[in-house]
């Protein structure tokens, strides 16, 4: 994106930001007493502060990095770096630090939008396409992007309802997914992203040649009915399935299906932002952890992708492989590529290296601008509250 891309991208992802934080007022969950303290949740008042102040960080202040004292001058907001500060606020206090009201701190919003914006009006339209000239404002889009799907999955935790335009359901996995391998021999291509063609994030640098041993991959993620069967077959009674990891994650969480999931009738029923719905048989599985996409497919059979095979996959162009719809877990564990190094925002992926599990493509509440095959997303292999679904290979 150039300039004035930026700019309508920027106004875009703000109106998406007030809209999800005005369903969740309306909810009552403006008020950070009623919200639980839960790992993965934020006060949606602290959020949405956050959003603001991460904006006035790399643009207005324009930091160097993200330690304390690498930006130039204070905040525009009194107390905004002890309160908003990712880095130096522990979650768990997040709650309690007296924050402003919604009216005074969406007035903040405005006023650090209205000043990026006149900072952007200012680069010419010609500006290199590069990582350089227009960085803070692509980093703050992103994570703009980013916080406002984790928006979506607060309400979905919550059980309140979605704004309008916002609660898509995703595309229908089109059967059963064993019926339609799309195989691929040994190959090499260049995995991660291309910073001379604009903004990627540092995880995903350097684009390098990557190798790939001939596998065979569904065409479509694993439908709602073929993971039934897992569960009416015993699935989650049977340990055989589960990992040493995710037998304590079931003994934890005492599931006998996924998340949302009720039986009702002769069937199932599902919960979408506070409505319960019958389960769509043709649907993708989704709100599944990395522990219950493992334990399917030792049932089944199956592996899951690795990164590259799903990579290489999602850019071969192969009619029939369809991704974007959920989030899909894979066998690889977030690692950084050779030669990583850090961006300006270096909290970003370091500190989960190692800890968290990788997961590819995108969901129904992520923008376009923000799709990609190289897009790295990466989460705690419990998490089961993100619109996560999965794809299997031949084992």
């Amino acid at each position: 994106m150039g300039p004035r891309a930026l700019d309508a991208a920027l106004r875009n992802a703000r109106r998406r930001t007030l809209a999800l934080f005005d369903a969740l007022a309306a909810a009552g969950y403006d008020n950070a007493a009623r919200v639980p303290r839960l790992a993965i949740l934020n006060p949606p008042l602290w959020e949405l502060g956050h959003i603001a102040w991460f904006a006035e960080w790399y643009v207005l202040r324009e930091a160097a990095g993200s330690a304390p004292g690498e930006a130039v001058g204070p905040s525009l907001l009194a107390h905004g770096d002890e309160w908003f500060d990712s880095n130096a606020v522990a979650h768990d206090t997040r709650w309690t630090l007296g924050l402003p009201a919604p009216g005074a701190l969406q007035s903040y919003c405005r006023e650090v939008l209205e000043r990026m914006l006149a900072r952007l009006a200012h680069v010419p339209d010609d500006a290199p396409d590069d990582d350089a000239a227009l960085y803070p404002w692509r980093l703050v889009l992103a994570h703009e992007d980013m916080h406002d799907e984790a928006l979506l999955y607060t309400l979905q935790t919550l059980g309140a309802a979605a704004p309008a335009g916002f609660a898509d359901t995703p595309a229908r996995s089109g059967g059963d997914p064993a019926a339609g391998d799309i195989a691929f021999a040994a190959a090499s291509f260049l995995r991660g992203g291309e910073q001379a063609r604009g903004f990627v994030f540092d995880n995903e640098r350097q684009a390098a040649p990557c190798q790939v041993a001939p596998f065979a991959i569904d065409a479509q993620l694993v439908s709602n009915a073929a993971y039934l069967s897992f569960v009416e077959d015993g699935g989650y009674r049977q340990e055989r399935y589960w990992s040493e990891a995710g037998r304590a994650w079931l003994a934890a969480q005492q599931r006998t299906a996924p998340r949302y999931w009720q039986p009702e009738g002769a069937g199932w029923s599902t919960v979408r932002f506070g409505a319960r719905l019958a389960l769509d048989p043709a649907e993708p599985v989704r709100h599944v952890s990395l522990h219950e996409a493992e334990a399917y497919c030792r049932w089944a059979g199956r592996r899951l992708p690795l990164e590259q095979e799903w990579e290489y996959a999602a850019q071969a162009g192969r009619p029939g492989f369809a991704w974007g719809g959920l989030w899909e877990w894979t066998a690889s564990r977030f690692q950084p590529y050779a030669g990583f190094v850090p961006d300006r925002y270096r909290e970003y992926s370091a500190p989960s290296f190692g800890n968290c599990q990788s997961v590819r493509g995108a969901s129904f509440a992520t923008p376009p601008r923000l799709r990609s095959p190289h897009f790295r997303n990466f989460y705690l292999p419990g998490r089961d509250d993100i619109f996560v679904g999965f794809r299997t290979c031949a084992a």
